[in-house]
């Protein structure tokens, strides 16, 4: 199937489950009061946190083991290897929380049972998302965008169900998540077995250390992550409250829609781009170069929009309760553009697998983000989140386009592509 095919299913199944999210914000931010979308927010904040840890990233490390010319029967050991990390960290991340229970209640301001509840949606959505990788390197979209669609559908459904016939409130919306994710888990695991791309029945050490390797130098590069789109959710919570940080959230959650886009994309260009650098076609890369440009290009002219209409289409999704986020959307937009940017460079690093420097540059990144957070939201309230976000985003764009530019030879500045 062509990139262009491919692009329109994954960008039709990511915006069609980016649209959920969407189609229930005018609703919750109607039957959740703000601090109860804090709540929520501080969920899915403490999820994002453990995706670090969860499986410790080896997703990716099967993903990439498929463009080793490895034969089936091996991929499906070291999948197999990737679920028993996922087992073992699992558990151990269990004894944490319980050790550190009422700390991180009290951090986060949520119940003690979302801790737990949290862990096992991780851990679930790493199985999900094993599955989903498996199909994305095949370059099967319809499958990748069907199963991504019902599971939209399906905590959607379930959500408002919780929220708005039982009376839930946040727990309904957390419970609607865990529970869609389960069922999606189950029926990724049953077909992982099915096209028989998984065996977790044989150990194999070799396969554990090597996805390992590939998977324990992203921590730092994870955990960067996480404080450059997540720790803002944290100091607004302790510095404004819980009120403030859930009106900060639905802005969030708005500006995500440019992020989804980008993903979309990026999930259907990377396959084609790796069969680029593997063949090692110079006039190839001076067209992939050449298209990257154009895309920045676009990109840096769209980004005022969102500054001139967000304010406007804040108050019409979310409601008055929720107006002040309009003063925070176009910055957010803005630093996801950049996000949009940074997925153009650094496939490069994941495709040399040279990835510590990576985790270096998005530590950087998050710790940035943290720093100027601290500053401008006790200055400025949560418009210096947004614009600490923003910063750290062009930050760590550029740094990672000089670390992409040494990791593999393009022509970043030859971009004339020779006929032959």
């Amino acid at each position: 199937m062509s990139l262009t095919k491919n692009s329109l299913i994954y960008l039709s199944a990511n915006i069609a489950t980016a649209a959920i999210p969407f189609l229930l914000l005018p609703i919750l931010t109607r039957a959740l009061l703000p601090e109860e979308y804090g709540q929520v927010a501080m969920f899915q904040t403490l999820v994002a946190g453990l995706v670090a840890f969860v499986g410790l990233n080896t997703v990716g490390a099967a993903n990439r083991k498929f463009y080793d010319n490895t034969n089936e029967q091996e991929l499906a050991q070291y999948n197999g290897a990737c679920i028993h990390i996922l087992f073992i960290s699992t558990i151990s991340l269990f004894f944490i929380c319980f050790l550190f229970s009422e700390l991180l209640v009290q951090f986060l301001s949520i119940p003690k049972s979302w801790l737990y509840v949290a862990l096992l949606y991780s851990a679930l959505s790493f199985v999900m998302n094993l599955r989903l990788g498996q199909w994305q390197i095949r370059s099967d979209a319809k499958k990748y965008g069907l199963m991504q669609l019902f599971y939209g559908v399906f905590n959607m459904g379930l959500s408002l169900i919780l929220v708005l016939y039982f009376e839930h409130g946040a727990q309904g919306r957390v419970d609607g998540q865990v529970l869609a994710v389960a069922f999606v888990a189950i029926a990724a695991l049953v077909s992982l077995f099915k096209d028989k791309l998984i065996n977790f029945t044989l150990i194999r050490l070799d396969y554990i250390k090597e996805a390992l390797n590939f998977g324990v130098p992203l921590i730092p590069h994870f955990f960067g992550a996480f404080l450059l789109t997540a720790a803002d959710r944290f100091v607004i919570n302790q510095n404004l409250g819980l009120s403030q940080a859930g009106i900060y959230m639905v802005a969030v959650q708005i500006s995500m829609a440019f992020n989804i886009i980008f993903n979309a994309i990026n999930k259907a260009y990377v396959p084609w781009l790796f069969n680029i650098l593997k063949q090692d076609d110079t006039n190839k890369k001076r067209l992939v170069v050449k298209y990257t440009y154009i895309y920045f290009l676009f990109l840096l002219i769209l980004s005022p929009l969102p500054f001139i209409l967000g304010p406007w289409l804040m108050n019409l999704i979310a409601g008055d309760q929720y107006q002040e986020a309009g003063k925070v959307i176009g910055w957010l937009c803005l630093g996801q553009i950049l996000g949009g940017m940074y997925l153009m460079v650094t496939n490069y690093i994941f495709f040399s697998k040279k990835t510590g420097k990576l985790s270096i540059v998005t530590l950087m990144s998050g710790a940035i983000n943290l720093i100027l957070l601290v500053f401008l939201v006790d200055m400025i309230g949560f418009v210096g989140a947004a614009i600490a976000f923003t910063v750290a985003k062009l930050f760590q764009f550029l740094f990672t386009w000089i670390l992409a530019y040494k990791a593999v030879d393009m022509p970043w500045f030859t971009i004339k592509v020779t006929s032959d």
